[in-house]
């Protein structure tokens, strides 16, 4: 495993500035930094190519985790199929509310091909946001993101994965680094030559020399799956 020189602390304590919101946050200087506080992860970002993380809007965290939880272990296909069919059942876009999911029958989501399980967890997740669990976006964006953490992962069948998606591609955190993400796991093992997988914790360890620039980061361990031959893919332990 390659040398953490920094105590692991949370990913999750201060508030980005609005201006490094990604992707347009990582700027020129922010990427030589990175890569000066990494050669290895720079060398693999000469490879891969510039950063071209996708964030995509949300009308309401509500909404995004509503939507997360239908696809939970699902390809993408059928779960938007599902979740296509949840919506004509309850409302489509703005009518797709806390209320609207509370009222709807339990039989109807069912039909619509939700599990028992994802059923209750969208029901749950309904009425933790009108109880004020879950923020708006407005008030999201106000959260860091270990409140967001704190909050959202009360809600049933939402883990801290879920919630770092949220914060990775719908509200463009810059530093957080899902640890128990196997791709980002396998893509940390090829790109520093580790003949395992590298601990949650040892990633996590390792990861302060990336601050605070986390979410691009784990971004580029993703892409090095998709390469032929990442910087330390030879093997052995850097």
């Amino acid at each position: 495993m390659p040398a953490a020189t920094a105590r692991a602390v949370p990913a999750t304590d201060a508030l980005p500035s609005a201006d490094s919101l990604l992707p347009e946050g990582f700027t020129p200087a922010a990427r030589r930094s990175l890569m000066k506080a990494d050669p290895t992860l720079g060398a693999l970002m000469k490879q891969v190519g510039p950063f071209r993380m996708k964030v995509n809007s949300i009308q309401s965290p509500f909404l995004a985790l509503a939507e997360s939880i239908v696809y939970q272990q699902l390809t993408g296909k059928a779960a938007a199929t599902i979740f296509g069919r949840v919506c004509e059942r309850v409302g489509k876009g703005r009518r797709f509310t806390p209320e609207a999911v509370l009222a709807h029958p339990v039989e109807g989501l069912r039909e619509a091909g939700l599990s028992g399980a994802k059923t209750a967890a969208l029901k749950d997740l309904a009425a933790k946001t009108l109880e004020g669990e879950v923020p708006t976006l407005a008030r999201a964006k106000r959260m860091s993101d270990a409140e967001l953490v704190e909050h959202l992962t009360k809600v049933r069948g939402i883990g801290q994965w879920t919630v770092e998606m949220l914060l990775m591609f719908r509200l463009g955190r810059p530093d957080v680094l899902p640890v128990d993400d196997y791709g980002v796991r396998k893509g940390f093992m090829r790109t520093y030559g580790l003949d395992e997988l590298p601990r949650p914790k040892e990633l996590l360890a390792y990861g302060e020399r990336w601050r605070p620039w986390r979410s691009v980061a784990s971004w580029y361990m993703w892409r090095a799956l998709e390469l032929d031959k990442p910087v330390g893919s030879g093997g052995g332990r850097a």
